[in-house]
């Protein structure tokens, strides 16, 4: 089928789920701290392994992950797969990263690839156009390119495919002030984010930002904006899509993802944190409706050491993904949220994911969807 997919509910027909294979370790440096640091609890009076060479080589950087977790992981992706398939879904996948893959690197930085699993973050899907998003993570740089084998597909039946300006990444490209503004002291010093080294290929704060960051509403895009990275990469989007669609800016819903704060579950009703965040969305959309789910157990979370570096909230379980309007796949550790979705009327698919907290998303995170029945509809209206 032909590339079509404008919102975040229309019934799913084909979609992109990542793969898992071989993450065994976080590359400890500037970007991933910078990027991860609301959820790293940035102490090192409270946390002091959490310090870390930053700018040292690519193997001292490296966090380990235990492979108990790193299996469970696999098996719980390939699980999400097959519960796609078996709902009438055609479920593409990327290539796997191979074992041991060489460090890639960029001018003045070098970083370990990791497998493309959160494939929503480097990729925006819209109608029929692929947009690769201009990453923040350096680790991440080159993951698109083990998607090209299903967007060169899409491109011959006829799909669109742009790619943002690509930045160079050096340390001075990232706009620090969210992380400056918002650390907590958790009763001790904070842990900074480490001081951005110069570099002769330096131009500024760059263009960066994620799939995850914008919320598909038909003719309606809500991008969430934290830093002056995401308003340039935002200039870029509205531009390049011509006044196609109306982009809105909403600042600070969080760091950077929008899809573990609100997702559109069908026309007139989000799923949200809190109720707060109605005061965040553009006029048309603070009329919809805001299902705010009891805050998650702590028992709905496997228990982990100091050797285990947590990536998200206990919140990440929001990270739903509709396969219509009516059909939710939802993670069957997260009771409560179950309950809220089917007194909603909804009919729940729950599906098995354990790390989230340890790998950095959730269902929506790890799927890219490429056709929905949906049409470009204005919901604003």
């Amino acid at each position: 089928m032909q590339l079509n997919s404008h919102d975040e509910w229309s019934p799913l027909k084909e979609i992109v789920v990542g793969s898992a294979a071989n993450y065994t370790s976080h590359d400890r440096e500037l970007s991933f701290d910078l990027f991860f640091h609301e959820n790293l609890f940035r102490s090192d009076w409270a946390y002091p392994r959490l310090r870390q060479n930053a700018h040292g080589p690519v193997g001292d950087r490296a966090w380990r992950i235990k492979q108990q977790y790193v299996e469970e992981l696999h098996e719980d992706v390939e699980g999400l797969a097959d519960t796609l398939t078996a709902l009438g879904v055609t479920v593409h996948r990327p290539v796997p990263l191979p074992p041991d893959a060489d460090p890639i690197a960029g001018f003045g930085w070098n970083a370990a690839p990791v497998p493309p699993l959160n494939l929503r973050d480097n990729t925006l899907i819209l109608g029929d156009e692929i947009i690769e998003t201009a990453p923040a993570i350096r680790s991440r740089y080159l993951e698109t390119r083990l998607l090209a084998p299903v967007f060169t597909e899409y491109f011959r039946r006829g799909a669109r495919w742009s790619t943002m300006p690509r930045p160079v990444l050096t340390d001075a490209s990232f706009d620090l002030s969210y992380a400056r503004d918002t650390e907590t002291t958790l009763g001790g010093p904070t842990e900074p984010i480490s001081a951005p080294q110069p570099s002769p290929y330096d131009v500024g704060f760059e263009m960066m930002l994620d799939g995850a960051q914008c919320l598909r509403l038909g003719r309606d895009v809500i991008v969430n904006i934290a830093n002056a990275n995401h308003a340039a990469a935002c200039d870029w989007l509205e531009r390049h899509l011509g006044g196609t669609r109306r982009v809105h800016r909403v600042h600070r819903m969080s760091d950077n993802h929008i899809d573990s704060m609100l997702l559109a579950l069908r026309p007139g009703l989000f799923l949200a944190r809190h109720e707060g965040l109605r005061d965040l969305l553009p006029e048309p959309f603070r009329r919809w409706k805001l299902i705010v789910p009891p805050q998650p157990e702590e028992a709905n979370f496997p228990v982990y050491d100091d050797g285990d570096l947590v990536l998200t909230t206990p919140y990440i379980d929001l990270n739903v993904l509709s396969v219509g309007p009516d059909r939710v796949l939802v993670n069957e550790a997260c009771p409560e949220l179950v309950k809220v979705l089917e007194h909603e009327g909804f009919t729940v698919v729950p599906v098995r994911h354990r790390h989230r907290r340890l790998f950095g998303g959730g269902f929506h995170c790890f799927t890219l969807d490429t056709v929905r029945t949906g049409g470009l509809e204005d919901y604003a209206a």
